[in-house]
């Protein structure tokens, strides 16, 4: 499945609601963000808190333009949390963290707009 990055990409095809419970989506919070210099592209290492039920995962993710290692610590993100893990250079990316992309094309990550606990499921 091929996924634009056009932020004018055309509309994706129609779905059944069940194609879209089947994407678990959950938020968690950054405990640990950490330079990921063996990337091909600029990115970061995130280690992310789902909660008890999901537990602690970690996620490669290229936000380098608008992120600093220093801010990142205690935000909240959504993620897809049951794609199988997938090999990064050296290191197995857990999770996908989900942003959208500016005019430029650049990640802007998808956070709640209040506070919620860990491991809450998108719906």
């Amino acid at each position: 499945m091929h996924v634009s990055h056009d932020p004018g990409a055309e509309a994706a095809a129609t779905i059944g609601f069940d194609n879209f419970l089947a994407v678990d989506i959950r938020v968690g919070t950054i405990i640990e963000a950490l330079p990921f210099p063996e990337a091909r592209k600029p990115a970061f290492r995130l280690t992310i808190d789902f909660g008890p039920v999901i537990g602690v995962k970690r996620s490669s993710v290229q936000i380098t333009e608008h992120y600093t290692l220093e801010e990142l610590p205690g935000m909240q993100v959504a993620a897809v949390v049951n794609f199988p893990p997938r090999q990064i250079g050296p290191m197995m990316s857990e999770v996908l963290t989900l942003g959208f992309p500016d005019a430029e094309g650049k990640v802007v990550l998808v956070t709640p707009s209040k506070p919620v606990p860990n491991g809450g499921r998108l719906y």
